[in-house]
Order: C-alpha cells, then sequence, then structure tokens
C-alpha cells in the first residue's frame, strides 16, 4: 500500500511538471491571484477525476487475465515514456471575470483538461497495476498538488526555473522503469 501510494506520487508529480494542467493553474494564478480558491479547485477536480480513472483501472485489472494484463500495462507504462517527452502547450484563454468564480472555473477547467491527459491515463495504469485502489488515487491526487500547488504559489518564477527537459526524462525513465518492471513480471500476480 504504501509502495503504491509512494510511486503514484513520485510519478504523477514528474509527469506533471510542464503538463497543460500546469500551465492552467500558472495561468489562473496570473489572471485571479487567488491562490486558495484555485488550490482547492485542482485538489477538487483531481480527486474526482483520479478517482473516476482509478476505478477503471481497477476494473480493468480485475476482468483481464493476468498475461494479458501484464503486457497490456507494461506496453501501456513505455507508452508513457515516450508521450511524457512530449511537451505540453496551453492554447486555451481564460476569462478574466469567470462565470462560475475561481473555484468552480478551476474544478471545470481542471477537469476537463484531465480527460486522455497523461496523469489520468497513468492513475488507470497504476491502478490496474496496485491493488489498493485509495493508494493509487491518494498518491496520483498528492503527487498532482506537489506539482500544482507551487505553481499556482510562485507562479512564473517557478515556469521559467524548472528545467523542464530534465524533469521530463526523469519521469519518462521512471515509466519505462515501471514498463519493464511489469513486462518481466516484477511484482505481478500470475508472473512467471
Amino acid at each position: 500500500m504504501l509502495e503504491a501510494f509512494l510511486v503514484s506520487s513520485g510519478v504523477v508529480a514528474l509527469a506533471e511538471i510542464g503538463d497543460k494542467t500546469q500551465l492552467l493553474a500558472l495561468v489562473l494564478a496570473a489572471k485571479f491571484r487567488r491562490p486558495v480558491p484555485i488550490i482547492l479547485g485542482i485538489l477538487t477536480a483531481t480527486v474526482v477525476n483520479h478517482g473516476i480513472a482509478g476505478y477503471v483501472g481497477a476494473w480493468v485489472a480485475a476482468h483481464l487475465g493476468p498475461v494479458l494484463m501484464r503486457w497490456i500495462l507494461g506496453l501501456s507504462f513505455l507508452a508513457m515514456a515516450a508521450w511524457i517527452l512530449v511537451p505540453d502547450s496551453l492554447d486555451e484563454e481564460v476569462d478574466p471575470k469567470p462565470r462560475y468564480g475561481v473555484f468552480g472555473t478551476t474544478v471545470i477547467g481542471f477537469f476537463v483538461l484531465e480527460m486522455g491527459d497523461k496523469t489520468q491515463i497513468a492513475t488507470v495504469a497504476l491502478a490496474a497495476r496496485y491493488p489498493s485502489l485509495l493508494a493509487v488515487v491518494a498518491g496520483t491526487t498528492v503527487g498532482m498538488m506537489l506539482a500544482n500547488v507551487p505553481a499556482v504559489v510562485l507562479g512564473d518564477v517557478a515556469a521559467r526555473k524548472l528545467p523542464l527537459k530534465v524533469v521530463h526524462s526523469i519521469a519518462a525513465g521512471l515509466f519505462a522503469v515501471l514498463g519493464i518492471a511489469v513486462l518481466l513480471g516484477v511484482g505481478m500476480p500470475g508472473a512467471p
């Protein structure tokens, strides 16, 4: 359970750096200058989104045989390793006077941008890999907050100072190691 939490936190925190949702956090922080509702909105959207993704991952794990599951997970982690090396951009403008308030705008924006995003897909794969759904969702949520809270609080300063290529390379390496370990059956039920 602790391993699932720590791996989920670390992988998502690294994957989130430079991601489009982190860019949205920077935009929201610059536009609204109200960190508390933005941070609470990120937390709310992440818990709901990653909770759904976690349930999907757990369902997939329960309905596929262990050998097929091992191959799907291993290849998914390797695909994530490649995908994380592709930088994200945020093309949408944020309304300076949001219809749903700062909190509501953040929840909606983060939830929508997270659909099909690297960290959501990673949450599905991690939940399929580890038997503790709660540890995975808690871990991916903590990872998301570790990456986004500083972006909200520090804004553009943090975005300009982080060596994104190095961070993305580390995250890609972690996904690749997870993928190879899963393909080799390390810690997988039913592995040779």
